[in-house]
């Protein structure tokens, strides 16, 4: 919790503590087991989620396509004891996830905006039933109107919004 307060009293942390709050608290409740984070940043959310993992005994892949940020959270999961949970991959996210192993319960996306409609048709079919798909700046900046629509009608989906008072955040349950 130390390196969180650390980090949020700098700029720049990419989600709010209430966002962090919430990603730790829905991977305990869901027992996550693999986790992945569609943009690293800084580290902050990647945290959060770890936090949550020990819990549940899971681990996160967590993908950035920009080396320097990503070696700022190398550093930042090391300080917070839980780089042991945590697998970082350094590349373009819309190619690297096709490595990835079927059987996720938890994704988090917040990188490139216009990118998360690519992002959600890679990870869904990857994604195992009752697993869940978040994304960040559902409500600010302007999301991509093609994801939202997405979310909002895939039947194999269910969605609803949380903490829609700050940049906002869809929570989505893959149903089938």
């Amino acid at each position: 919790m130390d390196v969180l307060r650390e980090m949020e009293r700098r700029p720049g942390i990419g989600v709010s503590r209430a966002d962090g709050e919430l990603l730790r608290r829905l991977v305990e409740e869901n027992k996550v087991q693999h986790a992945v984070e569609i943009g690293t940043y800084r580290g902050y959310s990647g945290i959060w989620t770890a936090l949550g993992l020990q819990t549940t005994g899971g681990r996160l892949t967590t993908f950035d396509i920009d080396r320097r940020v990503a070696e700022e959270a190398r550093a930042a999961f090391e300080r917070a004891g839980v780089s042991g949970q945590i697998t970082q991959v350094i590349g373009d996210a819309h190619a690297e996830i096709a490595q990835l192993p079927d059987g996720i319960d938890f994704a988090f996306i917040d990188a490139d905006k216009e990118g998360y409609l690519d992002y959600l048709q890679k990870l869904l079919p990857k994604m195992k039933v009752g697993g869940l798909i978040l994304a960040h700046n559902v409500r600010y900046p302007e999301p991509d109107a093609a994801f939202m629509r997405a979310i909002r009608t895939d039947p194999r989906l269910q969605t609803t919004f949380a903490n829609m008072n700050g940049a906002g955040m869809s929570v989505s349950r893959k149903l089938r």
